[in-house]
């Protein structure tokens, strides 16, 4: 009896230390200029990871090579057990429905609403009545902050918060396993992007998202990030907690977590 009880205990533990996103070995290049190599990097199911580096390093390249939109030279991907190098076209778009993307600036359609921005995966991917479709967007919109007046409205009528909001509604459309973050915070105030964040981290815990956030944002990466992994040398440099990021010597790591900016931040203040 006792060992049936502790079962899902065991489960449990192991759904969460399952590795839904393995990147291994991975060499991207344009032409002669090599911009990662032999990078290696896993995603735990359920966790928040800030993917963070220098500008222009290769972290949005790492991104979109993940997600298949630039090719790499050498390597694998896996995303959940499937070698997507390796997959054919339904074992590609079965991986493709479990992914959401918020791509930086939002990257709404300007001609669509926010309810038809959001429809857009659905199209793409179901095959739905409109009414449906439409319930299903109007819930999406509500997850996110956004009110039901906001359906109607285009791109050019929202604030850059508001934007931030209906495309990330839009990258919830199909209710993803693992959600992809481009610089999420990246051109609002403090008080909306702290505000995003905890958005991001209440989705995490009741939808059971797993998140993958590039990001530079201080802020974002001691508030919202379970694991921090930086990208340096056109590979991963250090992977782990913000506290190991804190003890880190590594040049960069340290002048980037331990600098004048990062100075007014208060890790115990944060937990």
């Amino acid at each position: 009896m006792a060992a049936v009880e502790k079962q899902p205990e065991t489960q449990e533990g192991s759904q969460k230390d399952e590795t839904v996103l393995s990147v291994h070995d991975v060499t991207v290049a344009f032409g002669d200029r090599t911009v990662l190599e032999h990078l290696s990097l896993d995603v735990k199911r359920g966790e928040i990871l800030g993917f963070v580096g220098a500008s222009g390093g290769g972290k949005s390249v790492l991104l979109r090579t993940i997600l298949g939109l630039t090719e790499k030279r050498s390597g694998t991907i896996r995303i959940f057990g499937v070698d997507v190098g390796k997959a054919n076209d339904a074992e590609k778009v079965a991986v493709d429905m479990r992914l959401g993307v918020l791509f930086q600036q939002g990257a709404l359609f300007s001609a669509l609403t926010v309810l038809e921005n959001i429809q857009v995966p659905m199209r793409e991917y179901l095959d739905l009545p409109k009414k449906l479709m439409d319930e299903l967007a109007l819930l999406k919109i509500e997850l996110v902050g956004l009110s039901a007046d906001d359906a109607a409205k285009f791109p050019s009528e929202l604030s850059g918060g508001m934007i931030k909001r209906a495309a990330l509604a839009r990258a919830l459309a199909l209710d993803p396993d693992i959600l992809f973050l481009d610089e999420p915070t990246s051109g609002l105030d403090p008080i909306s992007a702290a505000e995003f964040d905890e958005l991001v981290i209440k989705l995490r815990d009741t939808m059971g998202l797993t998140v993958y956030m590039v990001t530079h944002d201080l802020d974002s990466l001691f508030t919202t990030c379970d694991r921090v992994a930086v990208l340096g040398n056109k590979k991963v440099l250090i992977e782990g907690t913000i506290e190991d990021m804190l003890k880190s010597e590594e040049p960069w790591v340290k002048a980037y977590f331990r600098g004048k900016r990062a100075r007014q931040l208060d890790l115990e203040s944060r937990h």
